[in-house]
C-alpha cells in the first residue's frame, strides 16, 4: 500500500521533492500547502513542473494539510528566517500523529549540545509522544554531506584525527534571492555581510553537523569556533537574483570548527563564488561550478569528491535535487521509527529501495 504524503513548501528544494512523490509509485501525494496566493489553486502537477495533473490543489498553510491525514508531511517551508513558525507547524504534525521529514527548522537535524534550547526540544519530544510520530530534519549541507558520508569511510579507519567536509561552489545561477541577498549578503557592501556572519550564527547553523559527526565519532566537542572572509567583484556581475554591484560581497569563505583539546576535530567549510575566477587562491572545485568534498586525516586518510550532474540543470540544480532526494527517500523509514527527533546516527541506511526505473 502506498504511503500517503502531503507537502508543504514549493520553493526550489520543495518542488523537487514534490516532483519525486508525484512520480514515485510508493507515495500516494494527499495535499499541498503554500504560503504565497499565487500558488493556492494550483495543481501540484504543475507547481511540481510537470505535465501531469494530480487533482490536488495547493492550499494556503498547514490545515488542509492536516486535514488531508496523510503518514507523512514532507516539509520544506523556508526555515532560515521563521525557525518559530517552521518548528510549530512541526509541531502541528507531530501532535495529530502525522510523521515528518524536511529541509527545515534546521536545528532539528541533531538538536542536542546545546543547539536548541531544551524547553524547545521538550515541546517537540511532547508532540511526537503524543501522536506516536517521528521527524526526521535533513538535506546535502548540513545533510548528507555532513554525516552518512564522512560516516562511511570513518567506518574503514584505524585512526581518526580530523574530518573536514566542504561545499565548493558558484551560486550565480542559484535564484533563491532570500539566502544570496540576506542570508549570504551577496550584493552587500563589505562592511555589511549577510545574517550568516552575525557572530554565533554559523555556529549555529552547522552546529548540528559539528556535534552530529562528534557523536558519531565519540567524542564531545568544547567548543565551536567560525571565521569567514568576504571578497569583492572586480565589476559588476549579473547573476540570477539581479547585479551583483562592483565592490560589493561576490564571494565568501567560512570556517565553523568543533574544538576538542584545542585542536580542530571536525570542521566545516563552504567556498562560495558568483564567478569561478574569483579568490583563486580558495579551494576549487572538483568539477566545473561546485562540488562537495569529504577529508578524512587519519589511517588512512581520504580525500573524497561529490561530482553532483543532473540532465535537468546545473550543478546548484542539482545539489537541490539530491536534498529533496535525501528527504524523499527517507520517509518508509520515519513512518515505521519510533517516535521522537530521529538521526541519521539512528536510522536505517536508506539505500534507494524501489528507486530503480527504465
Amino acid at each position: 500500500m502506498a504511503i500517503r504524503v502531503a507537502l508543504v513548501g514549493t520553493g526550489n528544494c520543495g518542488r523537487l521533492a514534490l516532483m519525486q512523490v508525484i512520480e514515485d509509485p510508493r507515495f500516494e501525494l494527499t495535499a499541498v500547502g503554500v504560503s504565497t496566493d499565487e500558488k493556492v489553486g494550483r495543481d501540484a502537477g504543475e507547481l511540481a513542473g510537470l505535465d501531469t495533473r494530480t487533482g490536488i490543489i495547493a492550499t494556503k498553510g498547514m490545515d488542509e494539510v492536516l486535514a488531508s491525514k496523510p503518514d507523512c508531511v514532507v516539509y520544506c517551508a523556508l526555515g532560515d528566517i521563521r525557525t518559530k513558525d517552521a518548528t510549530l507547524d512541526v509541531c502541528a504534525a507531530l501532535a495529530a500523529g502525522i510523521n515528518v521529514v524536511g529541509s527545515a527548522p534546521g536545528g532539528l537535524q541533531y538538536p542536542w549540545r546545546g543547539i536548541v534550547p531544551e524547553k524547545y526540544i521538550a515541546k517537540v519530544e511532547d508532540a511526537a509522544r503524543q501522536g506516536n510520530s517521528s521527524v526526521y530534519i535533513t538535506g546535502v549541507d548540513p545533510g548528507f554531506v555532513t554525516d552518512l558520508l564522512p560516516f562511511a569511510l570513518a567506518g574503514t579507519c584505524a585512526r581518526i584525527e580530523q574530518i573536514r567536509t566542504m561545499e565548493i561552489a558558484d551560486y550565480a545561477s542559484y535564484d533563491g534571492e532570500v539566502v544570496m541577498k540576506w542570508v549570504l549578503g551577496f550584493g552587500n557592501p563589505l562592511d555589511q555581510p549577510g545574517l550568516l556572519f552575525a557572530p554565533g550564527t554559523l555556529a549555529a547553523a552547522w552546529g548540528t553537523a559539528i556535534h552530529m559527526l562528534a557523536a558519531g565519532l565519540g567524542v564531545q566537542i568544547d567548543e565551536i569556533t567560525e571565521s569567514f572572509e568576504l571578497e569583492p567583484a572586480p565589476e559588476d556581475i549579473e547573476v540570477a537574483v539581479g547585479t551583483i554591484a562592483k565592490g560589493t560581497v561576490a564571494a565568501v569563505r567560512f570556517e565553523i570548527n568543533g574544538m576538542v583539546d584545542g585542536r580542530p576535530v571536525v570542521v566545516v567549510e563552504h567556498v562560495t563564488r558568483v564567478r569561478d575566477d574569483l579568490r583563486p587562491d580558495w579551494a576549487q572545485p572538483a568539477q566545473p561550478g561546485g562540488s562537495y568534498r569529504v577529508e578524512i586525516v587519519g589511517e588512512p586518510s581520504y580525500t573524497v569528491d561529490i561530482c553532483e550532474k543532473s540532465g535537468r540543470g546545473d550543478h546548484n540544480y542539482a545539489a537541490i535535487l539530491a536534498a529533496a532526494g535525501r528527504i524523499v527517500n527517507a520517509i518508509p523509514a520515519v513512518v515505521a521509527a519510533p517516535p521522537g527527533i530521529r538521526t541519521t546516527l539512528d536510522l536505517p541506511l536508506v539505500t534507494g529501495n524501489g528507486l530503480y526505473r527504465r
